[in-house]
Parts: C-alpha cells; sequence; structure tokens
C-alpha cells in the first residue's frame, strides 16, 4: 500500500516535471520560424552568403531568441525602422523611454550573440 501511493506521487511528480520543462522550452522558443528566417537572411547579408556566416548567424538568433522574448525582440525592430522616420514620429521613437529600453535589451542581446558566435 505504502509502495503503491510511493508510484503513484512519483508518477505525478514526474508529470509534472516534464510538463513544467515542456512550457519552458516553449518559452525559450517562441520566436516564430519566419522571424529567425528573416533575422538569418538579413544577417547574411551583413556578413556574407557563406556556410559558416549561415551558422553564426543561426546561432545569433538562437542567442538572442534565448535572451530576451519575442514580443520584446518586435518592440525593439519596430523601433529601430520607426526610429529611421522623419519628422515628428521617428522622434517620438527616438526619444521614448521604453523605445530606448527595448532597443538597449535587444543591443546587450545582439553583442552576446556577437561574443558567442562570431
Amino acid at each position: 500500500m505504502i509502495l503503491a501511493r510511493s508510484l503513484r506521487w512519483g508518477a505525478v511528480l514526474i508529470v509534472l516535471a516534464t510538463t513544467a520543462a515542456a512550457a519552458m522550452a516553449q518559452d525559450a522558443n517562441d520566436y516564430p520560424t519566419s522571424a529567425r528566417a528573416e533575422y538569418v537572411f538579413g544577417c547574411l547579408e551583413a556578413n556574407g552568403e557563406t556556410r559558416q556566416a549561415i551558422e553564426q548567424c543561426s546561432c545569433s538568433i538562437d542567442i538572442i531568441a534565448s535572451l530576451i522574448p519575442y514580443d520584446r525582440y518586435v518592440t525593439a525592430e519596430t523601433v529601430l525602422s520607426m526610429s529611421q522616420v522623419r519628422g515628428n514620429l521617428g522622434a517620438q521613437f527616438r526619444s521614448s523611454e521604453q523605445a530606448a529600453s527595448a532597443l538597449n535589451d535587444l543591443r546587450r542581446a545582439q553583442a552576446e550573440a556577437e561574443v558567442r558566435c562570431f
């Protein structure tokens, strides 16, 4: 009876641990494939279209994805794009504290990716 109860609790703990591990893996892999591909294509244009560059650029987006969530990445990419717009609209993206924070997060992640992958 005690053994059966222990086995049931063990099974419950295994299921919970597996579910938690899957949830963490899902969180770490929240970047859609299209976003990863777009990043790699841009990276290849900047670094040469070689086999080594493919490996380095793929590594780079994987590192970035492990450091910042996808919604934060989208925010930073939007800030980068919109800050190039002239006039009031662009100025709002260049001067916003939230925009600067998101951009700084992305730049730190890119710097870490550069160190690890290139």
